[in-house]
């Protein structure tokens, strides 16, 4: 019995979070948090990583974490780029992530890459696992906020960097080129991380079957990767917009400096721009992604739980304290340059169509790279 306690725990406060947010802000804030509680247990089970797919990838010759992306990539453009071209998806209107790409992009890529090495997760990575138990993401999450933050009040520095316009595939080439030509570098990509881990290892991890015996409650990385697809897709519908993560992070952080009285986060030329002073004035709980993050941390914490695996250990090397330090606050600074994450600009931004999407992946991958250089000083492959 004391073992189900957690999962109980966490089945009433979804229960009671969808409740008190119907009452306060209608039953699509309801239903975001409960799309946010079922990515968090789909990304747990899945053990669905962008960092440690990246990782493998660059580090073993492994593929089989970016064949899973791919796949739910494939998925997504195949939905979202229709219905975002045509404005509405089941009835319900929709748009898409289109930023401008340009040097800001690259520049914060290529940090949040490197955090993402020593952070030891990426945005949806730090979130579930922090919500699964584990001290170091907490650690990690905790400078994420802090890194946005401090994008938020330095942003006069990087805002006017030279960039083109926001622009769409659909909108340069159409909508059948721009979804035929995403799929064939989707088709591509899997095929040459195929090929790759064939070469290095002369075998290829499945992603459709059941993990290996280590790891009996995994999830095949084909299933998450499709529920994901399928949980991406609802949130189109339900937002209206496609599922974004760090949206959420600066006007966190923003909003407690302002409590605790540090400076004035209104009058910073973040907050001033008209597309962001609204969501700064509302209450946390009203702006979506927030309530998406909390949902997904709390699916997390009921995943590990039923998995028996929620054992915070407070105890930590002190080289693995100073990587999520410095790695959280490099994630939170450049995904906020960036415009976006691995969620918000390279998954988000690919299945819009937006050309900033497609530009976040090489620096992000160069910056994963330069990461994984730095990992053994802080002895974070022991």
């Amino acid at each position: 019995m004391t073992k189900a306690l957690p999962a109980l725990m966490a089945v009433s406060l979804l229960l009671a979070g969808a409740l008190s947010l119907a009452l306060a802000h209608g039953s699509n804030h309801a239903l975001l948090w409960v799309l946010g509680t079922a990515l968090g247990f789909t990304l747990y089970r899945g053990a669905f990583s962008f960092a440690g797919g990246f990782r493998q990838l660059l580090a073993e010759g492994r593929g089989a974490g970016l064949r899973a992306q791919m796949l739910m990539l494939a998925i997504l453009v195949s939905v979202m780029l229709p219905a975002i071209q045509a404005g509405a998806l089941a009835g319900a209107p929709v748009r898409g992530i289109v930023f401008p790409a340009g040097i800001a992009v690259i520049i914060g890529a290529f940090i949040f890459g490197i955090g993402m090495q020593l952070g030891g997760g990426c945005a949806s990575g730090t979130l579930y696992t922090a919500g699964g138990g584990n001290t170091r993401m907490a650690l990690t999450l905790m400078f994420f906020i802090a890194g946005a933050t401090l994008a938020a009040y330095d942003s006069e520095r990087w805002a006017d960097l030279p960039a083109l316009p926001a622009t769409s595939l659909p909108e340069l080439i159409g909508l059948w080129p721009a979804l035929l030509g995403s799929l064939g570098i989707f088709l591509l990509v899997a095929l040459g991380a195929r090929a790759l881990e064939q070469r290095r290892h002369g075998a290829i991890e499945p992603i459709f079957s059941k993990p290996a015996p280590d790891a009996p409650r995994r999830w095949p990385l084909a299933v998450a990767a499709i529920i994901l697809a399928a949980l991406n897709i609802i949130t189109l519908w339900a937002a209206g917009r496609p599922w974004v993560i760090t949206a959420s992070f600066p006007l966190l952080g923003s909003r407690l400096v302002a409590e605790i009285g540090w400076d004035e986060p209104a009058f910073w030329a973040f907050w001033e721009d008209p597309t962001r002073t609204e969501a700064f004035l509302r209450p946390v709980l009203a702006e979506r992604s927030s309530v998406m993050n909390f949902g997904l941390m709390l699916g997390a914490f009921f995943a590990a739980c039923l998995a028996a695996r929620f054992k915070p250990e407070w105890r930590l090397p002190w080289r693995h304290c100073c990587a999520s330090v410095i790695g959280g606050l490099l994630l939170g600074y450049g995904a906020v340059m960036a415009s976006g994450c691995n969620i918000s600009a390279y998954v988000a931004g690919i299945a819009s169509g937006s050309l900033h999407g497609w530009l976040w992946i090489l620096p992000g991958l160069a910056g994963n790279w330069a990461g994984l250089k730095l990992r053994p000083f802080f002895r974070l492959d022991r």
